[in-house]
């Protein structure tokens, strides 16, 4: 008897076991697409991000017209109109969390270049920073009407000073036309601004990267959660060969324990590797039938056959040390799901690993799922080759050969 004998014997009862085979090929598809279906029907949603901002227009005028449309156009801040009955209670209940109020003469005061002064109120509970933001907001369209007003004004004004001048001076120079040539020129500077301004942050405009789409994130994903879960598989596969005895009749085999090993780990290693193809496929070819964007498999072919022999590898290894930790079946359950969901969670697998990074810091770097999460990532989404990505894969030998050398050391032979 060999270890392929062995092998060969643990597939043949994989493959009669319609359970596992559910959870193996079926179950991560499901995974996928109901993810993918999640995350399209939040990003279909037109989610409007601008702060709100209640207003209470006392003026109902032309110039509070044009302070509402400029508030608009500006961005980052929604109007909304109130009654002024309604606004001193809704912002005292924290039913509203900033209020801005247009007095009655806010139309004749800028006509006449008078000063005249909006109210900003927030709730006592209100973010300061997006207070402070719809106050830089207002206070620019203000400052711009203001501006416009007084260029306005010193037109009429050159105008009415041209009464004595020349006929034909007068035509070239009439307030009304002036005038009406300046708000042109207002207009087209909304439109065509003659100075834009783009702001960068020293430092991160070269990390600033687009973040991946919802089947870039769901396969890689899923396909490393999966394969570290078929490490359950080796652990129970050896724990029924004790318990009905055939173990110890292997033990008494002319066979090495490296070799014995050996066999109950290689249907693991294979599994995985067909696990992932079948994932695969279904994220280049599955996704498309169903409407969602398919996965590309990256640029270096190497890199990623590399990067699924490791993680068969570690998740394969990783079955026999819990199988050396476990001595009943229902320790083999309970660790099975809290080392591998569990380490699958704070991983990466079901949350992507650059969130979690700034969540937990460097917490996730601990665990081999956030490493192969971080390999597949690197090779499907960034396109990277197989020297960009030789950390992640050094990493991911690591924890093989210590999962190894762990499962050999506390491994019960008899």
């Amino acid at each position: 008897m060999s270890a392929l004998s062995i092998a060969l014997k643990d597939i043949q009862i994989t493959l009669k076991d319609r359970g596992a085979l559910i959870q193996l090929f079926l179950l991560p598809l499901l995974f996928i697409v109901a993810y993918s279906a999640v995350a399209a029907a939040f990003e279909a949603e037109d989610v409007d991000t601008r702060i709100p901002l209640s207003v209470v227009d006392l003026d109902g005028g032309r110039e509070a017209k044009t302070l509402l449309d400029g508030l608009d156009m500006a961005g980052g801040v929604q109007v909304g109109l109130i009654d002024e009955d309604d606004a001193q209670q809704k912002i005292e209940e924290n039913e509203i969390a900033r209020l801005l109020t247009i007095p009655e003469d806010f139309t004749e005061g800028i006509s006449e270049g008078r000063t005249v002064t909006l109210r900003l109120v927030s709730h006592p509970d209100a973010d300061l920073e997006r207070t402070e933001a719809v106050r830089l907001v207002v206070e620019g369209v203000a400052q711009d009407m203001a501006l416009e007003s007084q260029i306005l004004a010193s037109l009429q004004q050159m105008g009415e000073m041209q009464a004595n001048a020349p006929p034909e001076y007068q035509k070239a120079f009439a307030a009304g036309k002036l005038i009406a040539q300046a708000q042109s020129q207002f207009e087209q500077s909304q439109d065509r601004p003659l100075v834009t301004i783009d702001q960068r942050v020293p430092g991160q405009e070269s990390e600033k990267e687009e973040l991946p789409g919802t089947a870039e994130v769901a396969v890689p994903g899923f396909t490393v959660l999966f394969v570290f879960l078929t490490a359950q598989a080796t652990a129970r596969s050896i724990y029924d060969e004790k318990k009905v005895g055939s173990f110890r009749r292997l033990m008494a085999a002319p066979i090495s324990k490296a070799s014995l090993l050996a066999g109950k780990v290689l249907p693991n290693f294979i599994t995985a590797l067909i696990q992932v193809a079948v994932i695969f496929a279904f994220g280049v070819f599955g996704l498309r039938l169903l409407g969602f964007t398919p996965v590309e498999l990256g640029n270096d072919p190497v890199a990623l056959v590399v990067a699924v022999l490791l993680i068969a590898l570690c998740s394969s290894a990783l079955g026999v040390v819990i199988a050396s930790l476990a001595r009943t079946e229902s320790q083999i359950g309970g660790l099975s799901t809290l080392l591998l969901w569990g380490l699958g969670t704070l991983g990466g697998s079901i949350i992507p690993y650059f969130i979690l990074e700034h969540m937990l810091g460097p917490i996730p770097m601990a665990l081999p799922h956030y490493w192969a999460n971080r390999a597949l990532d690197d090779i499907m989404v960034r396109g990277m080759m197989l020297a960009d990505v030789s950390l992640a894969l050094i990493v991911l030998l690591g924890f093989t050969l210590v999962f190894f050398l762990v499962g050999l050391w506390r491994f019960d032979f008899d």
